[in-house]
């Protein structure tokens, strides 16, 4: 009967589906706030991009972001006077993508304050970068035929 039990721990420790490591690490350090503070390309020139189907860089740049990660919701506050500014809701997602390196993707969707979504429609982008202080996504799109990649860089405000 013993090892009839031990089996079976050993089976339930091993086929497990808790979330992994690196997640639960990632949701630690991502709780709180923090600021946008710049966006940069991969390559030079001058670009038109629109973040998450609402405005323009340079509207985001600046803005605050609140994640809470109990709940996987959070919300961001554009604050520029030009931009249409007022917070947004999100949920969002940490994806471990490959257990062996650690690397991770990071899934938001716009809801309303109530946490519904109007148009189902959410955005993948790969955390790239996470660590107490700042934070790094990467977001690849196509432009022309070609890869071209969006690097939005966080600094924390601080945890509360």
């Amino acid at each position: 009967m013993k090892k009839i039990l031990i089996l079976a721990l050993i089976a339930a420790t091993a086929f497990s589906c808790g979330t992994p490591k690196t997640v639960q690490e990632s949701r630690k350090v991502i709780k709180g706030y923090w600021t946008l503070d710049n966006i940069t390309y991969d390559s030079s020139g001058t670009f038109n991009v629109t973040l998450f189907n609402e405005t323009s860089v340079e509207c985001f740049e600046g803005s605050t972001w609140r994640f809470i990660p109990n709940n996987n919701t959070g919300n961001y506050t554009i604050d520029n006077p030009d931009c249409p500014t007022g917070e947004r809701n999100f949920i969002f997602t940490i994806i471990e993508i490959d257990p062996a390196s650690g690397l991770y993707d990071f899934m938001l969707k716009p809801t309303d304050a109530k946490g519904r979504s109007e148009d189902k429609i959410g955005f993948r982008l790969h955390l790239a970068q996470l660590n107490e202080n700042s934070m790094r996504w990467e977001q690849t799109v196509s432009l022309d035929g070609k890869p071209f990649k969006i690097n939005m860089n966080f600094s924390k405000i601080n945890e509360q």
